[in-house]
């Protein structure tokens, strides 16, 4: 696993001198979904604190299992009837992907007296049907909207590029997400608007070099996954 983390490091950096930025912009979440706890502990031994769970029920699991300085990641679609199983625990939450969903979010903050839940916008910008999130019409009213609730502190946004094999229409979805960015900043404090989570083990140098600065990365650390 050591020989795949560091592989995974280099092209990090290779992108962020291709693109000309510091490494320190681009942080790297170890995407351990599915996987057993033996394999974060690996990877855990190997030098990573960030790691990135997309099922509710699982990742409370390993919460409470594991080391307690691991920087625990939320970054699945995420039930509003599952929440308890997350908000007390994520460090940041990656997919909040309705109005709905962010209002049970505040709610929840607020009834439990959570100081604030960190979260991310999640926008469909490959316009899949299969995938969730806010239109790229939609996304600066809502973002809006949700800056505003109780409870939840924005830090940016969220996006997933489509499975495809054409650069270019990767490096666009990317390129989209920047740009709501870009646009919604104008409107929203800094802090607000500061984080954008793009790109995954096939993709990450592209969302790099589009401005990226986190990236989910699984397979290229811990393998490929079984089917589910």
């Amino acid at each position: 696993m050591l020989d795949a983390i560091q592989r995974v490091e280099e092209r990090i950096q290779q992108a962020c001198r291709r693109s000309n930025r510091n490494r320190e912009e681009v942080t790297l979440v170890a995407v351990s979904k599915t996987f057993p706890a033996e394999y974060i502990v690996r990877a855990y031994e190997n030098g990573l604190r960030i790691f990135g769970e997309s099922r509710a029920q699982e990742f409370k699991g390993k919460v409470s299992g594991l080391a307690d300085d691991i920087e625990w990641h939320f970054i699945g679609h995420l039930q509003r009837n599952k929440i308890k199983y997350v908000l007390p625990y994520a460090h940041l939450i990656h997919s909040i992907d309705s109005i709905a969903l962010a209002e049970a979010a505040s709610e929840y903050a607020q009834n439990h007296a959570l100081p604030s839940v960190s979260v991310l916008m999640e926008v469909n910008t490959s316009g899949e049907e299969a995938k969730y999130g806010f239109s790229p019409r939609e996304a600066q009213d809502a973002f809006l909207k949700m800056n505003e609730m109780p409870g939840l502190d924005l830090k940016g946004f969220m996006t997933i590029a489509p499975f495809v094999s054409d650069e270019k229409k990767i490096r666009a979805s990317f390129e989209m997400l920047r740009r709501i960015k870009e646009a919604t900043s104008r409107f929203a404090p800094p802090e607000n608007t500061a984080e954008l989570s793009m790109g995954m083990s096939a993709d990450f140098e592209t969302a790099i070099e589009e401005g990226s600065t986190i990236v989910r990365v699984g397979t290229a650390i811990f393998g490929a996954r079984e089917v589910q």
